[in-house]
């Protein structure tokens, strides 16, 4: 494992927000997903004593096997991976029962390690040996946010897995802070994340892991993801109302209303699809001409959407408080994801002020929300230096 000699190692990748278009895109329209950077990272190192260990303090994980024992596994059903493609049932089932996981079992603790287990053992059986690997993963996303977090965790185990394995290189060159990986290696990290996610929540769109891998910005419909070519970064404040929501019920009543009233909400839909093609065209052009006339712009496609989401029956108090907390400093804001509860983005321009951005956090976190300050447009799965790291990831690497 020459790649992995020198230590000091650590691959990172970004959570992702939707910026426009989230539950229109359940009904064939565009949305626009964005790279959000706030990230997940993970150190890998060379596990002295042929043991492959997975430190995940996030949700409490501390396991390690023999890698003997996870290469005669491998060998149990090493015809089966040919390549990324579908765990299948037999498969997760005879992981769960080597690592003790209960059938069913939905907790993260649980997902986390059985996604780490079958891409383990399917990059190995592909590309060589178990390797002997210490992993340790540490996340600034919070998890259950819909912010991407499981996807930006199985494109790290990919990358890390991938280069432990020889199968993509270890881009980091002498002097270098942070370093990417070719097209070609980005996109065999998105098919293995992808199954990673797989393993996770069944049956996913791809959005996630393809945001965590490329970063950026990216356009999706039905089915079909495309990145942007040039996207701005952008400064916004999220905020999580910390209120829980289902997804899956949030969509049905959605679906319902379509239903009940199609001539009316057609339209609504329609046009959560004009806002996120005049988004996309807006964000093209603003990396040649940075020019501060854009940023209304994009504020009044941020009021008008949220308009939208409230019509279509997403919307909740929470979120009408997160708005008009931000409208009374100036900022334009709107949910972000399934709605109901959960998170929303405030933009800020370049030139809005400290103090203003301060101001609105502190009214924020009043209210009994969480709030970062973060920038979206943020760069893909990347390989650090530990010297690029700031000094709370390197704390937290240090003392996980």
């Amino acid at each position: 494992m020459p790649e992995l000699r020198e230590r000091g190692r650590v691959v990172s990748a970004p959570g992702k927000v939707i910026l426009h278009g989230e539950h229109a895109v359940v009904h064939g329209k565009v949305a626009l997903a964005v790279a959000l950077d706030l990230r997940t990272f993970l150190q890998l190192r060379p596990c002295e004593d042929d043991r492959v260990c997975i430190h995940l303090p996030g949700v409490s994980v501390k396991r390690s096997w023999d890698t003997s024992s996870l290469q005669a596994l491998c060998r149990g059903f090493a015809a089966d991976f040919d390549g990324p493609k579908s765990p299948s049932a037999e498969q997760l089932d005879t992981l769960r029962e080597f690592a003790g996981i209960a059938a069913g079992a939905s907790a993260p603790e649980s997902l986390a390690t059985l996604a780490f287990l079958y891409m383990c053992l399917a990059i190995s059986s592909k590309y060589g040996d178990v390797p002997s690997v210490d992993i340790l993963v540490w996340s600034e996303l919070p998890t259950g946010a819909g912010l991407g977090s499981s996807a930006a965790y199985a494109v790290c185990l990919a990358a890390a897995l991938l280069m432990a394995c020889g199968a993509i290189s270890c881009p980091l060159k002498e002097g270098d802070s942070t370093a990417r990986w070719t097209e070609e290696e980005l996109t065999l990290i998105n098919s293995w994340a992808f199954q990673g996610e797989r393993v996770i929540h069944g049956n996913p769109s791809g959005v996630d892991n393809a945001v965590g891998t490329w970063g950026g910005a990216l356009r999706y419909q039905s089915g079909e993801i495309t990145p942007l070519k040039r996207v701005p970064t952008l400064r916004i404040l999220l905020t999580n109302t910390k209120v829980p929501r289902s997804t899956k019920v949030l969509v049905a009543g959605v679906k319902e209303k379509i239903l009940k009233f199609p001539a009316i909400m057609n339209p609504v839909l329609d046009s959560i699809d004009a806002i996120s093609q005049e988004c996309q065209s807006v964000l093209e052009v603003m990396p040649a001409n940075p020019s501060p006339e854009y940023y209304p712009v994009l504020e009044e496609l941020f009021d008008i959407n949220q308009h939208h989401l409230n019509v279509i029956g997403v919307g909740h108090p929470s979120l009408d408080r997160l708005c008009r907390v931000t409208a009374s400093h100036g900022l334009h804001s709107k949910l972000t994801g399934a709605g109901g509860g959960g998170c929303g983005i405030t933009l800020l321009r370049p030139d809005t002020s400290p103090l203003a951005v301060e101001a609105a956090k502190r009214d924020l976190c009043a209210c009994g929300f969480e709030c970062w300050e973060t920038n979206i447009g943020a760069p893909g799965v990347t390989l650090h230096h530990s010297s690029s790291l700031n000094a709370e990831v390197l704390h937290a690497l240090s003392e996980s």
